[in-house]
């Protein structure tokens, strides 16, 4: 399988260019909704130490090993496993790595638009003044959302379509050009963010709970939700980084820019979780509240708090800029192996790929009414579509990274293209090869269900 002889491969425009696009994909539900409610139910300090440790451990190695692919590769993910293995002497079977995280994007997409939708209509009811003041309004405020397919088609359809419309401009005037715009200002409306929840919230309340640890709090089920959600944060194991980096220049340090990707993709989720905490918090709500933490908890201290509104039309904006460039990401892998291996125009290439997301994104919508007792081993289709892809798809990708970088590609090419100085490569590639692999393993056996406690 060869590219185009027509394709002519694009870059980024310098290597800040690459580190934005790069926090956008990382930067996403998962940083915010995801960190938040899974911290608030897991003990909270404990939840959040343990993701940084395995941030460090499992999220940096495994995210420089695929940008180091993408790179080395200069291809799609398919494309560049293929590349790098004709050049490493090893098996063409290898490209079943691309192709996984490449369709896993595709299926997290479909579910993902849905959900961005939900924030969408939540900051249209925001802007219109829509209120809720106790927690049966919340709750009725959600289920009814969830019960209406119209309506969260209708956002399905606007977050998917502007998703493919930045693709559809091109790599560096579409994902880079609305990166350099969206990034800033979401930095920005998180900062205000987090000092009104220090102005009018219980910001040391949140802050004790968590940075405060407790060793009672410390189970292997906390221990394990923490070393998912460090490989989730990051927007690994679905093609996405490994096709922004490859078309990062040689010269540009993949360890230095991970860093970076890291750190701020880090501090997005402990940001939003202070601030999200100090306002649960000062307003006398349960930070254990699920998955509803932001469409049902927030809501009331909205409600109640100086300035709600204008307060909930900036978090629910925050919140769907994380989710749009995130979803920008899950389409430019599909779209790129289009354009490299048909030689299809990138504009065809992107709306061609949204007719079959969008259907799909569709039926998740009825999965949560009209088509809820359709299942698939007991699961609704959306609840079924995430467990598939993001608990064994893209763990499945992560590990055959981490085996394919750190044991079949050869030390001394690996070296050469990851430019690591000093003591940092054996350091880094020993952890590669051993820590991150065994800290999937333990993801995956928990997400089956096969613990061994």
């Amino acid at each position: 399988m060869s590219q185009s002889s027509s394709f002519v491969r694009s870059t980024w425009s310098n290597r800040w260019a690459f580190v934005l696009v790069t926090i956008g994909s990382a930067v996403g539900l998962g940083n915010i909704w995801r960190f938040s409610y899974l911290a608030g139910s897991s003990g909270g300090s404990a939840f959040v130490l343990v993701y940084l440790l395995c941030v460090a451990l499992i999220g940096l190695p495994l995210l420089m090993a695929e940008i180091l692919i993408g790179r080395r590769g200069r291809g799609n993910p398919v494309q560049a496993m293929l590349n790098t293995a004709e050049e490493t002497g090893n098996s063409p079977w290898w490209a079943l790595v691309g192709w996984v995280g490449m369709l896993g994007a595709l299926l997290i997409l479909s579910y993902y638009s849905v959900v961005s939708g939900w924030i969408a209509d939540y900051l249209y009811q925001a802007v219109v003044g829509v209120r809720v003041e106790t927690a049966a309004a919340a709750e009725q405020g959600f289920r009814d959302l969830a019960d209406d397919p119209v309506r969260m088609g209708f956002w399905h359809t606007v977050v998917l379509t502007l998703s493919v419309g930045v693709v559809a401009r091109g790599v560096v005037a579409g994902i880079e050009a609305a990166s350099r715009i969206m990034m800033p200002i979401l930095f920005l409306i998180l900062v205000l963010l987090t000092l009104w929840g220090c102005v009018v919230g219980d910001m040391p309340a949140a802050l004790h709970f968590m940075f405060d640890f407790k060793a009672e709090a410390l189970t292997p089920g906390v221990v394990l939700a923490a070393m998912g959600h460090a490989f989730f944060s990051l927007s690994l194991g679905m093609g996405a980084i490994m096709v922004y980096g490859s078309y990062l220049d040689k010269k540009t340090s993949i360890g230095q820019t991970s860093l970076w990707v890291v750190g701020a993709s880090t501090l997005v989720g402990l940001l939003s979780g202070m601030a999200i905490f100090s306002l649960t918090f000062g307003y006398g709500l349960a930070p254990a509240a699920g998955p509803g933490l932001i469409l049902q908890t927030l809501p009331l201290a909205f409600a109640h708090m100086p300035g709600g509104r204008l307060v909930a039309i900036f978090f629910f904006l925050f919140v769907l800029f994380a989710a749009w460039t995130s979803a920008i990401s899950l389409v430019e892998p599909f779209v790129s192996w289009l354009t490299e291996r048909y030689g299809i125009r990138r504009v065809q290439a992107a709306w061609g790929t949204w007719a079959p997301v969008w259907l799909l994104g569709l039926a998740v919508c009825l999965s949560f009414n009209h088509w809820a007792e359709f299942t698939i081993a007991g699961l609704n289709l959306f609840d079924a579509l995430d467990q598939f892809a993001s608990k064994i798809m893209m763990p499945l990708s992560g590990l055959a990274i981490a085996i394919y970088v750190g044991w079949m590609m050869g030390k001394a090419l690996v070296r050469e293209e990851v430019q690591l100085r000093g003591g940092a490569f054996p350091l880094w590639f020993l952890v590669l090869r051993y820590v991150a692999p065994l800290g999937i393993v333990l993801v995956f056996c928990h997400n089956l269900g096969w613990t061994p406690w």
